[in-house]
């Protein structure tokens, strides 16, 4: 008789203790993330910006360097070599400056992307903290939640918490 009503309370207490989980639907929220879409928007700005420059650049060289050409074939060979060499060194601190330029415009657009990451984790962990969730997991492209069922999914939730925060 002990037992039975030790086991009737141990499922009591344990029934009273349920796990309270929730998915996230991680590509789904990225998309809809106007914070993200803003940030990403700016660097292809930037990117796009970078690229004319570059193909500017590139184009006033290769420019160059036809005249170049042209003029050397009236010139000595000593100095056409010369030149020859200051236009090579010229042409390569041209790339080194502008791989050097494009990296750190990556680097950028990288370091805040990991922010923007960071921040939306944070966000997620806080709704769950308030929300009394156990676990909220990752759903989505390479998520771990391979089914879920709706009543379950967050992902609006969180989107539209994140979006009013970012919106102030």
């Amino acid at each position: 008789m002990k037992k039975l009503i030790l086991a009737i309370a141990a499922l009591g207490i344990m029934s009273c203790q349920q796990s309270k989980i929730g998915y996230v639907d991680n590509v789904k929220l990225m998309e809809k993330y106007q914070e993200k879409i803003d940030v990403e928007a700016k660097f292809k700005t930037k990117a796009d910006a970078f690229t004319k420059k570059k193909d500017s650049i590139t184009q006033a060289f290769q420019i160059e360097a036809q005249a170049f050409q042209a003029k050397a074939q009236t010139m000595n060979q000593k100095k056409a070599q010369e030149e020859y060499g200051m236009m090579q060194q010229k042409g390569q601190f041209i790339g080194q400056q502008l791989q050097q330029e494009e990296l750190q415009l990556q680097t950028a657009g990288q370091t805040e992307m990991d922010s923007l990451v960071n921040k939306v984790k944070a966000e997620i962990k806080d709704f769950g903290k308030t929300s009394g969730y156990t676990y909220i997991l990752t759903g989505g492209d390479g998520g771990s939640v391979l089914y879920g069922a709706e009543a379950n999914d967050l992902t609006d939730e969180i989107i539209k918490i994140l979006n009013d925060k970012y919106k102030k």
